[in-house]
């Protein structure tokens, strides 16, 4: 992983490696070793930040669904937790919507740049960050990627570059990769997170249907479910954006510029005061972070923290303050 890393192998040798990894099953050890092949090389920030948890949703990003990630990520900073959410943008093959199409519609910015997203989180308690800004040698695998089209371990390895001390909150594909991915977060160190089967394997969790996932709490493993149901939030469908037709040949939903402003709408619309299943989604998945963070006991008492934060104003506020911080 290092020599692909550093652009040392030939695209065709990383396709080949990628391809059999998927065809054999990855497994923890080997996960746990490519995870901390890069963090040797990353310039990973926010080392020994007290209270920090860092959002760890897929790169290639959603199509069909609005990515909430960041809303939820907005409402557990203005609830008091220190928020570092790692993604990026037109990652190949599905080239989705991610969280800097959102965060952009709200006058904010996603960084490249490591430390300055330390000092967002340190003077505005929310930073999203791009991996490759992290681990530029993520782009060297780019191509490789494109080209296997499937899913591979760089799908999961890509969201494990987080401080070792930091609580995480990691999105997961349905299947035995759940149990995998905490099992990584536990063997890496990390004393607290979640690893969650939330929408299109992300971290927000479904309002149609019960959201399996597994918790990590100082080296004990528990599973856990999130049910809508118990906190009347539960709705018949999940909030998705509109149809439009297959993107061009190199291109995605990202680069489709009315679906951006699409779910830029669905987060401006929950802001708003829109009492929806956007809404409710947001509020499920800022519980999660709360509770994975260690700011409430109960995933009950992190969603009621996270509807006083989006309802008393302390969202807009943070927005605001880190607006100012961010805007370009």
């Amino acid at each position: 992983m290092t020599s692909i890393l550093s652009g040392g192998e030939s695209e065709i040798t990383v396709g080949a490696f990628l391809i059999a990894l998927r065809w054999k099953g990855v497994t923890v050890e080997e996960l746990t070793g490519f995870a901390l092949a890069a963090r040797g090389v990353a310039n990973i920030p926010c080392r020994d930040m007290e209270g920090l948890v860092c959002i760890c949703p897929p790169h290639d990003g959603q199509v069909k669904h609005p990515p909430l990630d960041a809303l939820c990520g907005l409402i557990a900073a203005s609830a008091g937790a220190r928020v570092l959410l790692i993604s990026d943008q037109s990652v190949p093959p599905l080239r989705g919507l991610t969280a800097s199409n959102v965060v952009q519609g709200l006058g904010l910015q996603m960084t490249w740049d490591p430390m300055e997203a330390e000092s967002w989180v340190v003077k505005g308690r929310f930073a999203a960050l791009s991996a490759t800004g992290m681990l530029p040698g993520l782009l060297h695998t780019r191509r490789a990627r494109k080209e296997v089209v499937l899913r591979t371990p760089l799908s999961t390895l890509e969201k494990l570059l987080s401080p070792a001390h930091a609580a995480v909150v990691l999105g997961a594909m349905h299947g035995p990769v759940l149990g995998t991915a905490v099992e990584v977060i536990q063997a890496l160190g990390h004393p607290r997170g979640t690893a969650l089967q939330g929408v299109d394997g992300g971290i927000v969790p479904w309002v149609s249907r019960r959201t399996r996932g597994v918790a990590l709490d100082q080296n004990h493993l528990v599973p856990m479910t999130v049910e809508p149901r118990d906190f009347g939030l539960d709705h018949d469908s999940e909030p998705e954006l509109p149809m439009y037709g297959p993107p061009e040949d190199e291109q995605g939903a990202c680069d489709n510029a009315n679906l951006v402003l699409d779910a830029q709408k669905v987060v401006k619309g929950v802001l708003r005061g829109d009492n929806n299943s956007a809404r409710d989604a947001c509020l499920m998945g800022a519980g999660v972070i709360l509770k994975t963070v260690g700011m409430s006991m109960t995933l009950a008492e992190g969603v009621d923290l996270a509807a006083q934060a989006l309802d008393g104003g302390a969202v807009d506020e943070r927005i605001a303050q880190l607006s100012d911080l961010t805007g370009k």
